[in-house]
């Protein structure tokens, strides 16, 4: 072998290495919120990160910062694994025991809130990025007050919704559920908890029912009105979020159809809330509505991977050289 192609060899035997860390190491991708009813990061971030509107939101940058909005899709618990209440203290529900987003748990009156009835509803959810698992939503009690940490123990025990791999439409969860009655200001909230890892993401939705918007039953002023982030505004903060910068866990597929079931039907027993979210405290899976979180979706073997520009530019250039060298040595035989 010639000096020349033993450069070759060692070129091409270098850029495979450097494929091959594009290829595991791409960023994970953002993955979502609440969008009806809007969940407070949400709210804020279609008001503005930078020079918010509503009292509260100013607050929640003032308190964390501009970023946590910019990341709006992104709270979440990576090692979560169905043991929600055990991991995220009281006062700190909002942000997942989060520091970003430690301005969502601020304890106002005054949130962006959506109007809200008991009955019927179909909720929808942001997916910036879709994994297949288990939605389950919770409402605060009745006599529940906005203006105090939310503990776990202002929700429900149990979820008055549970959906497992929900339709995709238009890159957004869709399912339907039935809501409870309720009077004046409250808070719905959402664990969506990954079946292909530990991986959970939480939000925070206030909501008015009737005419009242405060929790504890007095007439109070109407809560500002909440909005959901526009496509055209995804877009326009989407080079100022960090969210996929970080080594979040990704693999799965979602889009398939899932089953609503009423919270009364199957859920767990109050008791022990870590099975109640889908797996046992160790991290194991158990069944919910006799289907193991870990049998409704993928494992790593379906991770999406994507390779950077610069990996591409690399495998390019060597595959080329490469050929063009096998073609000049035929040439000249």
């Amino acid at each position: 072998m010639t000096v020349r192609r033993k450069a070759t060899g060692i070129a091409l035997i270098g850029i495979a290495p450097l494929a091959l860390t594009a290829l595991t190491a791409s960023p994970a991708a953002a993955h979502g919120s609440m969008t009806d009813p809007v969940s407070r990061v949400s709210a804020c971030y279609a008001e503005g990160p930078e020079s918010p509107r509503s009292a509260a939101c100013k607050a929640a940058v003032q308190a964390g910062g501009a970023q946590a909005l910019y990341d709006w899709n992104g709270v979440r618990d990576g090692e979560a694994g169905g043991r929600s209440r055990t991991r995220i203290p009281d006062g700190k529900l909002c942000s997942a025991n989060s520091a970003e987003y430690k301005g969502l748990d601020l304890a106002r009156a005054d949130w962006p809130s959506s109007p809200m009835r008991a009955g019927g509803h179909t909720f929808h959810y942001k997916a910036t990025a879709p994994h297949r698992g288990s939605f389950e939503l919770y409402l605060t009690k009745a006599g529940y007050h906005p203006k105090k940490p939310l503990k776990w123990s202002d929700l429900e025990s149990k979820p008055f919704a549970k959906v497992v791999d929900p339709k995709l439409v238009n890159g957004e969860y869709v399912f339907d559920a039935k809501v409870p009655a309720r009077s004046g200001r409250h808070l719905i909230y959402s664990i969506w908890q990954r079946s292909d890892s530990p991986e959970a993401f939480y939000t925070c939705s206030d909501v008015v029912f009737g005419k009242k918007a405060a929790g504890t039953g007095s007439a109070a002023a109407p809560a500002p009105s909440a909005s959901a982030p526009t496509d055209a505004q995804i877009a326009a903060g989407a080079p100022k979020s960090s969210v996929g910068t970080g080594h979040h866990h990704h693999g799965g597929e979602a889009g398939h159809t899932g089953t609503v079931r009423s919270a009364a039907a199957d859920a767990p027993a109050p008791a022990d809330h870590a099975e109640a979210n889908g797996a046992h405290p160790d991290g194991g899976s158990r069944p919910v509505g006799g289907q193991r979180l870990a049998e409704t979706g993928g494992d790593s073997s379906t991770a999406p991977l994507a390779v950077s520009g610069a990996a591409v530019v690399a495998l390019g250039a060597g595959v080329l050289f490469l050929t063009t060298r096998r073609r000049a040595t035929r040439h000249r035989g």
